[in-house]
């Protein structure tokens, strides 16, 4: 009973009736899992690596045989008894033939390293795909754990609007109040009810936007661990763009599978280059047949007599030959296999001459490619550079939002205190209690905004310099 039950509430969470909360290195690494544009990537990657083993395998020998089973019917030539035949002849024919390339300018040896650095830029270029993608589930994990926290700010909002609305309502029917404080607080709650729901969509598409990266089912229930930040200007002082760079440089796939492609070029260069350079091959072929007119003499008997051969001397003599009785009988298989047995060896020199410029235009379009991927290269490089000095001036600036934004909260906090004593004292209306409510509201939506942002600006800078994305 205790196996079923314990059976029966891991089916729920597997099927999603009960609510999961997951951190963000449980989505990525889910993710990671179960993205099939990222499956379709890697099968990519696996071509490139059987083209890889497949170039390697070329510099092995070749090995063939072959046979034939053949009804010569009509006028022929037997090849193996030399025997002229009107009649349907059985023949069989088996060979083994080894060949190898003993030189060819080196094009297989660079074909196999342009393979190989193919199917590592490949490879890398797939890790690239793998970072991007926990980086846009990191994105969308802190955009709802930002909604989240404006949908506790809206939730708040209400229930400050609302006990206002009670106590006003209770001093204007004791007649210590004026109902359009009454009406004014309504207003504010009928807007702060709207903005909670807005806040609850906003949440909802948030979550919605991260199951769907997850590739998770939208129907099941599905939740987030809000992780704690702490932040200070210190986090920001351990980032230095020119040490990131450094940094990214060795550990960002997209610069190491432009570097990759650039020496898959280099080689493919080599590799045009190589078919100027003549070729030498060796192989080596053994083979053997049978042919149904091959006969073994069994006996042969003197008969007397002569008989005519159809011949005459030079003098005119006809040339007569005795008459002998002779009985055959067909060469055993085996026997002829034996018999029929040939092999051969031979070295093949081939001088390339003309061809039609075919290898002139592929050895310059070698290199034109070679210097579209040198250009590649250091663009990815520039960018790369480029794009982390931006991340850096925006996690500062992000920082700077969050601190001034963080001041403003916290100096309206202590206004909307005062107003709210003044408020309930009699000393303001409800106009200016409403629109010190609606400031606070604002810094506080400012300063979450600012936080958030300046989270992920330290994760991309984070992302650069290849450490986990985690918090």
């Amino acid at each position: 009973m205790k196996k079923t039950v314990i059976t029966f509430i891991l089916s729920c969470i597997s099927l999603g009736v009960f609510p999961q909360s997951w951190n963000l290195q449980q989505c990525i690494d889910y993710a990671l899992k179960n993205n099939p544009t990222l499956k379709q990537n890697a099968l990519n990657t696996d071509i490139n690596k059987v083209s890889y083993d497949q170039s390697k395998a070329t510099i092995l020998p070749s090995v063939n045989a072959g046979g034939n089973h053949t009804y010569n019917m009509g006028q022929t030539i037997d090849r193996y008894t030399n025997k002229f035949a009107n009649a349907t002849v059985l023949s069989e024919n088996f060979y083994a033939q080894a060949q190898v390339t003993l030189w060819s300018g080196l094009q297989q040896y660079n074909n196999v390293k342009k393979n190989q650095y193919a199917y590592l830029s490949s490879r890398e270029n797939y890790e690239q795909q793998k970072n991007d993608l926990a980086l846009n589930v990191a994105s969308s994990f802190l955009q709802v754990v930002y909604n989240t926290e404006l949908l506790k700010v809206a939730d708040q909002q209400v229930k400050i609007s609302q006990q206002q609305l009670d106590r006003t309502q209770k001093l204007a029917d004791a007649g210590a109040a004026a109902m359009s404080s009454v009406y004014d607080i309504k207003a504010q709650l009928a807007t702060d009810q709207y903005s909670y729901v807005t806040a609850q969509n906003n949440f909802n598409l948030s979550l919605l936007s991260l199951k769907q990266l997850l590739y998770l089912d939208s129907l099941n229930s599905f939740s987030i661990e809000k992780p704690d930040f702490e932040l200070s200007a210190a986090d920001l002082a351990a980032y230095q763009p020119a040490d990131i760079y450094q940094t990214a440089l060795k550990t960002q796939h997209k610069i190491k599978s432009s570097e990759y492609t650039l020496m898959s070029s280099q080689k493919n260069l080599s590799y045009a280059k190589g078919r100027i350079s003549p070729s030498l091959s060796f192989a080596g072929t053994i083979g053997s047949g049978y042919s149904g007119l091959d006969e073994t003499l069994v006996s042969a008997n003197y008969t007397g007599g002569v008989q005519p051969t159809g011949y005459y001397t030079s003098s005119g003599e006809e040339v007569v030959s005795p008459v002998i009785n002779t009985v055959t009988k067909k060469t055993p298989w085996t026997t002829q296999m034996g018999n029929n047995l040939n092999k051969s060896l031979a070295f093949t020199l081939s001088i390339p001459l003309f061809n039609g410029l075919s290898t002139y235009a592929n050895i310059q379009t070698a290199k034109l490619q070679m210097l579209s991927n040198q250009y590649g290269y250091d663009i990815a490089k520039q960018q790369l550079y480029k794009t982390i000095v931006q991340a850096y001036v925006d996690a500062q600036g992000a920082l700077n939002k969050y601190a001034s934004a963080k001041v403003a909260y916290e100096v309206s906090v202590q206004s909307f205190n005062y107003a709210e004593q003044k408020f309930n004292a009699g000393a303001i209306n409800s106009f200016d209690y409403n629109n010190s409510k609606n400031r606070t509201l604002r810094t506080q939506t400012d300063m979450l905004n600012a936080k958030y942002d300046f989270v992920f600006k330290l994760k991309v800078l984070d992302y650069y310099q290849g450490k986990p994305l985690a918090f």
